[in-house]
């Protein structure tokens, strides 16, 4: 239980030595861009060898087009605000592939997929924007580093509590190990992927108003989500990702902050 503490406590501190530029705030990141790219790119590579990429048509040329004025605008924000070069490792890369899911990611160090099902919800240049400034907002907080870094100190947890209980019974064994793992999906890694929603909503209508987009779609792309998902959801305390009310709500209210932010880059007028 020492070296189970011990080593909890030296992931703790290397976790508070990497700054969220957007917040400025320490984060729960432990995993190096350099061991993390690598492996990303790899699997992207494996994901578009498996799945149909579309390339030539007006779509696919709209996808690299937005993602291009996303990810520059990204650049702007973060050396006007003192992190040049806080890109350099990035490999930006936007595809559209076939896929009825109403769905976009984007990959450690900015390799994105838009899945064909999103644009007719997204309906325009400007609400696929919506979806793409949040998408790399993942990207550029390290978000999946985040995650990584959780789901590794949830696990040194159940370790700690598998040794705690070693002189128990089977059966009491097994009831505190899955009250353990209830209790952290619950309270720790299910609020811990809302949190990185909201902070990806924000980063990303930010860097979308950056890039000469109306901010004031992102609402109006939220409520069309939740129209197409008939308004079918989990509670948000079991969902990884906040309720499409709770969204509409909170983009509503960055929508002039995110105004005025681009207007100190020179945009007056919007998409």
């Amino acid at each position: 239980m020492r070296k189970i503490g011990l080593t909890l406590g030296v992931l703790l501190f290397a976790a508070s030595c990497k700054t969220n530029p957007f917040t400025g705030k320490s984060t729960l990141n432990f995993t190096p861009n350099s061991s993390l790219f690598p492996t990303a790119f790899q699997q992207y590579d494996t994901f578009l060898q498996e799945n149909q990429v579309i390339a030539g048509t007006a779509n696919a040329e709209m996808v690299k087009k937005v993602g291009q004025r996303i990810a520059r605008a990204a650049e702007r924000w973060l050396n006007a605000n003192g992190y040049e070069g806080y890109l350099k490792d990035y490999q930006w890369e936007y595809n559209l592939v076939q896929d009825d899911q109403v769905n976009a990611w984007c990959m450690p160090g900015g390799k994105i997929v838009v899945y064909t099902g999103l644009l007719p919800v997204a309906q325009t240049e400007t609400g696929l924007a919506v979806v793409m400034g949040h998408e790399v907002a993942h990207a550029l907080a390290d978000h999946g580093a985040q995650r990584m870094s959780a789901g590794t100190l949830q696990q040194i947890g159940a370790v700690g509590v598998s040794v705690a209980t070693g002189g128990q019974s089977a059966m009491v064994q097994n009831a505190v190990a899955q009250a353990y793992g209830l209790g952290t999906q619950v309270g720790m890694m299910l609020p811990f992927s809302r949190k990185h929603e909201t902070e990806a909503d924000a980063i990303g209508i930010q860097i979308m108003a950056i890039a000469g987009y109306d901010p004031g779609e992102a609402p109006k792309l939220w409520q069309r989500m939740k129209a197409k998902s008939g308004g079918q959801a989990p509670p948000e305390l079991l969902s990884t990702h906040p309720s499409s009310d709770s969204r509409i709500k909170n983009l509503t209210q960055l929508v002039p902050t995110a105004r005025v932010e681009a207007k100190k880059f020179g945009v007056t007028s919007f998409q």
